[in-house]
């Protein structure tokens, strides 16, 4: 896949006060925005355009990413002159894709990942999904004891569970954006819609994951993130 969306406006009043004069995607991690990163790497996987849906601070991530020569992809913007939701923004986005019959990326602005795209995208066309998700295994924030009758032998600091959760990074088909909504969000409406008709497919990842929803969130990932 050539081209990409990154949903990027988010206003995050859980990671106040890194927020206040910056949208969420704008965070920094070990010294570059998050959405910074994202473009890197979509870059390094031969994507060659991406559409950043943006709506708060917008003049932030403009002034920053600019059209993405420096990145080594071209970026344009999708600009919300209303809060559409996720979905509504991913519309909007894909809706000015430069390549309409060809299949795109999406992720969630708050998501850092390092995993072959093009394992993932290897996975969706095996499968002939509509779209495929990237699923994370759900880490536990709390410590579990393990237990030998009524007796604690001891216990694990936040383990991974037999979980997995929507990692906030999609393979789509161009028959995808239609059914976006124009306001809302796709985890509501398109995503329940196309595992009914079996048409969702997920896609386990190996190699790391962090959404960034809170300040500690974003500690813990100035702290691990892996260098190139």
């Amino acid at each position: 896949m050539r081209q990409a969306v990154i949903l990027a406006g988010g206003q995050a009043t859980r990671l106040r006060p890194y927020t206040e004069d910056r949208p969420k995607a704008m965070v920094e991690v070990r010294g570059v925005p998050v959405c910074e990163r994202q473009l890197v790497w979509l870059a390094r996987a031969g994507v060659e355009h991406a559409v950043m849906s943006v709506g708060y601070r917008a003049d932030v991530i403009q002034e920053r990413i600019g059209d993405g020569s420096r990145l080594g992809i071209s970026v344009t913007y999708a600009v919300e002159t209303e809060p559409l939701g996720r979905g509504g923004g991913m519309k909007l986005a894909a809706k000015t894709l430069p390549f309409p019959d060809e299949g795109w990326f999406a992720m969630n602005g708050d998501v850092l990942s390092r995993f072959e795209l093009k394992d993932l995208l290897a996975h969706h066309r095996r499968t002939s999904a509509l779209a495929t998700i990237a699923l994370a295994p759900y880490k536990s924030t709390w410590g579990l004891a393990t237990l030998e009758g009524d007796f604690i032998l001891g216990f694990v600091q936040s383990p991974h569970l037999p979980y997995w959760i929507n990692g906030g990074i999609y393979a789509m088909e161009p028959e995808v954006v239609d059914m976006l909504p124009d306001k809302g969000d796709h985890e509501d409406s398109t995503f329940p819609e196309l595992a009914l008709s079996g048409r969702l497919g997920g896609y386990k990842i190996e190699g790391y994951w962090r959404g960034i929803d809170t300040v500690k969130d974003l500690k813990e990932a100035n702290a691990e993130f892996p260098e190139d």
